[in-house]
């Protein structure tokens, strides 16, 4: 082929046959454990649940690695920040290593 013109070479098999092979499964949504269990109030004492919800870090972890509901989410970070207030969940780790 001439130098400069388009299409010489092939791209089939490359990076992007990767991707189109790979086939996306739907996920199953998980189910909010505190609608499940009609849960009405969260109690910032509750240290144990609480802990459950949370990184190995201390942060609130995120709806869609807990599987919470918006209600329920909003519940559980207000419970959280009250007990890191009164001392019975730490803010962070002491140390990270």
């Amino acid at each position: 082929m001439a130098r400069g013109t388009k299409g010489s070479k092939d791209t089939k098999g490359k990076k992007g046959d990767k991707r189109e092979k790979r086939e996306k499964r739907p996920l199953r949504k998980k189910k909010c454990k505190f609608c499940l269990d009609r849960v009405t109030y969260l109690d910032y004492k509750d240290e144990r649940r609480l802990r459950r919800f949370m990184t190995d870090r201390g942060n609130i972890a995120p709806r869609r690695i807990t599987g919470t509901c918006a209600k329920h989410q909003r519940m559980l970070a207000m419970a959280v920040k009250r007990a890191r207030l009164i001392a019975l969940v730490p803010y962070v780790r002491e140390y990270y290593r």
